[in-house]
């Protein structure tokens, strides 16, 4: 996500704190993953690979900068904490659990340009791994101290279970072209925005001289992120070169998950034009070339990929209203220009 801000100079002391920060993380989530075990820390090396734009370690950071920032603090790293370092490492590891269960249900083969774990080790390997990456998440937030730790491991437990449901509804929707967009944002909700709104609250909460008020809204502009990322996700699956997204692409449609483009379409297009849609879902796994190929002139013609990337850019202004109601830091402005960054990305 760093690489994708043009950052005005005012900001780059804070690109460089944040930077730093997200060092610390890498150490903090390499030193809890360590296992006696060389076969276990093999593993664990691969999936370090993983790590892309590591937005939910920012967001944590951002939100604990954006609610105690003081703009005459001479060293703003002073204000984040190890707990807010321990909180950002948990968020990374549950989120690194769920792409590695991800692969496995979607039988995909490439993650961050390389191969994933799944196809280099088995799909048990990658279960126990994902297993693995959950347990140490929960471990490492445990060890955070006092009643912001209690609240802290209550929440990544919470949400934990939360990640869980939306993928057992969206495993139990799979192949119903019926689904409408209530039941689609329930699983976007569940599945992706969920942890993002944990790391935004409590990387505020962990922030001393923070208000009730103020981790309240970055949780929900984080919730509306959370959702407007998901969408721009599902847009890229449908038209984004696998080379730059750097994954595979155009599982959605083989597996039979549908997303906010399709759901649209289906509910727009004549009863001609849904049923021809409708035989290049269902057929998907017999085509030659990837069937988000032959999808994408149905999608335009109904304006559905039009439509999607306008939620996701509704979201996202919602969510920038919440952000301006902060304290002006340069953490604020920041997280606005992340927040643009979710909607304007090619992977």
């Amino acid at each position: 996500m760093p690489s994708l801000l043009d950052l005005p100079n005012e900001l780059l002391p804070l690109q460089r704190v944040l930077a730093h920060s997200l060092e610390r993380v890498e150490e903090r989530f390499d030193l809890q993953l360590h296992s006696d075990l060389p076969p276990v820390n093999r593993l664990c090396e691969h999936v370090e690979r993983y790590r892309g734009k590591m937005l939910r370690p920012m967001l944590v950071v951002l939100s604990g900068l954006a609610a105690a920032e003081s703009e005459s603090a001479l060293d703003p790293s002073s204000l984040i904490s190890d707990d807010h370092i321990a909180v950002a490492a948990v968020c990374e590891m549950i989120h690194m659990a769920t792409l590695v269960h991800d692969d496995v249900l979607d039988e995909a083969d490439v993650r961050r340009k390389g191969a994933t774990v799944n196809r280099l080790h088995g799909n048990e390997a990658a279960v126990i791994l994902g297993d693995y990456l959950i347990s140490a998440a929960f471990h490492l937030s445990s060890s955070i101290p006092g009643d912001v730790g209690r609240e802290a491991s209550l929440l990544i437990a919470r949400t934990g279970m939360t990640l869980c449901t939306g993928e057992l509804l969206q495993l139990d929707r799979r192949g119903d072209y019926s689904l409408d967009e209530p039941v689609y944002f329930e699983i976007v909700d569940r599945k992706t925005a969920s942890l993002i709104a944990a790391a935004c609250r409590l990387g505020a909460r962990l922030s001393e001289s923070a208000g009730a008020e103020v981790a309240d809204k970055l949780e929900s502009a984080g919730r509306k992120l959370g959702v407007a990322f998901q969408i721009q996700d599902d847009l890229l699956d449908l038209t984004g070169v696998q080379e730059v997204v750097g994954k595979s692409l155009g599982k959605d449609v083989v597996l039979g998950k549908l997303t906010l483009p399709v759901i649209h379409h289906l509910a727009e297009a004549s009863p001609t034009q849904r049923g021809r849609t409708l035989a290049i879902l269902r057929q998907s796994g017999d085509f030659d070339r990837p069937p988000s190929d032959l999808l994408r002139g149905a999608l335009e013609s109904t304006g559905s990929l039009a439509y999607a990337r306008q939620t996701a850019v509704t979201l996202v202004d919602e969510s920038k209203r919440l952000i301006e109601s902060l304290p002006a830091t340069h953490a604020r402005t920041y997280l606005l220009a992340m927040a643009d960054a979710v909607v304007n990305r090619a992977f």
